[in-house]
């Protein structure tokens, strides 16, 4: 089955591959946020644990899909062989923290008057559904990177690992998706608002995605650069984001567990797949 599909993705091309994939990964957020029809609340416990879940997918495919196939691709010998990874890497944290500071958001288990970025009278559904789709824009050009940098046939990057990536990404999206319209439901939110902003935060995955794509494909040598970049806007989004908000309340445990489950699950897709 696994098989059919990756031969499918390679007869598409990049681009298409990329949207594809993102589209997929989207549809998963929106079928996590429909949750919200036949439940009002859940279970922070199993919120925290998701939340923590998601870190560690970020977390594993930061590494295996998208910096060791960045080293890989780097020429040279020691350092020089590291350098456009770190470079990349510290433009894509960089990229992220500069967003974060100007894009008015509030993250998830936060009060509105911890909201982040400039200073704004927005409505709290808006910040909630910004912090997330933030979150997502360096999901999305990881897909499309990878993808682009199979189709170059580049060492360390193939269609499977995309695939794979993706799959990974889609299976985190879902938790997210249900983390921005569950707390919109409990604040009053219409069940049908409360699921149209939690989709909303991944609509910017598959744009993000056909962008990568595009990118390396035109410019080829950017490869090494550019999944650096996501990597590093990955883990920026982790430590900054998804991790501080698994430790507000008492099941710091259970997100600690959630993120080691995760973790384990992509780095197995990866490998298991790339």
């Amino acid at each position: 089955m696994m098989d059919t599909v990756i031969a499918w993705f390679e007869g598409q091309g990049p681009v298409r591959s990329a949207l594809v994939a993102t589209l997929f990964t989207w549809g998963l957020t929106a079928a996590g946020a429909a949750l919200v029809f036949p439940f009002k609340t859940m279970n922070r416990k199993l919120f925290d644990g998701m939340l923590g879940f998601t870190g560690g997918v970020m977390v594993a495919a930061s590494f295996w899909s998208l910096l060791a196939p960045a080293i890989d691709m780097a020429g040279g010998d020691g350092f020089a062989k590291v350098g456009p990874p770190a470079l990349g890497f510290a433009l894509g944290a960089l990229f992220i923290h500069a967003l974060d500071r100007l894009i008015p958001h509030l993250h998830i288990n936060f009060k509105k008057e911890e909201a982040e970025g400039l200073q704004t009278n927005w409505r709290r559904t808006t910040l909630l559904v910004l912090a997330i789709t933030l979150h997502n824009i360096p999901e999305g050009l990881a897909v499309g990177v990878l993808f682009g940098g199979a189709a170059l046939g580049l060492d360390g990057a193939t269609t499977a690992g995309a695939v794979a990536l993706a799959l990974g990404i889609g299976i985190q999206n879902f938790p997210e998706g249900l983390s921005v319209s569950m707390p919109l439901r409990r604040e009053g939110v219409s069940r049908t608002k409360a699921w149209w902003y939690g989709q909303l935060s991944a609509a910017v995955e598959p744009v993000a995605a056909v962008v990568g794509a595009v990118a390396v494909m035109t410019m080829r040598p950017l490869l090494p650069y550019a999944l650096a970049f996501a990597a590093g806007a990955m883990i920026y989004v982790v430590i900054e984001e998804v991790i501080p908000e698994t430790q507000r309340d008492k099941y710091t445990d259970v997100a600690t567990l959630g993120f080691i489950a995760g973790f384990i699950v992509m780095m197995s897709l990866d490998v298991g797949l790339g």
